[in-house]
């Protein structure tokens, strides 16, 4: 076969890299607040959520790292658990939903709403094969579960979830052979991300011991009581 001209092998790469940097696929997915009067039942050291848009502003925050490390048209994904927004918009008297929507689209991300651990993975599994460059997630978790609701429906206690053992519904291919992926909600390092890299073939780096949102309204993303892991 004749080898093309280096100018013309040039181009080719740059198209190629170019393609694929188009076609990868930031992916953020996002659960939901509790609700205050099951938290107010708590004491005050166990209440969690006291802002709603602690994950929220955590995701928007992670978005502009993205745009940062991978350009300003990086493409971003924001999968977002839905019935928590609208429960907590109807309690506190304000269109959550509607504001969210309008933070995608200031962002440019692409938002799709979820209301169900099986509709979030669906929501992964749609990405075109190998697009995943990143995927994070901000919401509250154990050792062994995504809590896309948490004290919403039922006071401290989850109603919507993705479970270790549901991982493995993910289609592994969507992913990049190099992506990131990182949750941040409490515990996953201890079980999870272990599970994760089984299913999925890529790492997931969490938090050993609880996180902490406390800074994320001044513009810090949550940390790690016990540190960060892969």
């Amino acid at each position: 076969m004749a080898r093309l001209p280096r100018f013309l092998a040039a181009a080719f790469l740059t198209l190629t890299a170019l393609t694929s940097v188009a076609s990868a696929d930031h992916v953020i997915l996002t659960g939901g607040p509790t609700l205050r009067r099951w938290e107010n039942y708590r004491v005050p050291e166990d209440q969690h959520d006291r802002w709603w848009a602690n994950f929220v502003r955590a995701s928007t925050l992670r978005m502009a790292e993205i745009r940062t490390a991978y350009g300003k048209d990086a493409p971003l994904v924001w999968i977002v658990y839905q019935p928590a927004y609208a429960a907590r918009g109807r309690e506190d008297g304000k269109p959550y939903t509607t504001w969210l929507t309008e933070l995608a689209a200031a962002r440019r991300a692409t938002l799709i709403w979820v209301s169900s651990g099986g509709d979030a993975i669906r929501a992964i599994n749609n990405r075109p094969g190998g697009s995943i460059q990143t995927f994070d997630y901000f919401g509250h978790s154990n050792r062994y579960c995504f809590m896309l609701d948490y004290g919403n429906d039922v006071m401290a206690a989850s109603t919507a979830w993705i479970h270790q053992n549901d991982l493995g519904r993910l289609r592994a291919s969507v992913f990049a052979k190099n992506a990131y992926c990182k949750s941040w909600g409490c515990h996953t390092a201890e079980s999870m991300s272990d599970k994760w890299k089984a299913a999925t073939g890529v790492a997931m780096e969490g938090a050993r011991g609880p996180t902490n949102y406390d800074q994320v309204g001044q513009g810090t993303l949550p940390v790690a009581s016990g540190g960060w892991t892969r």
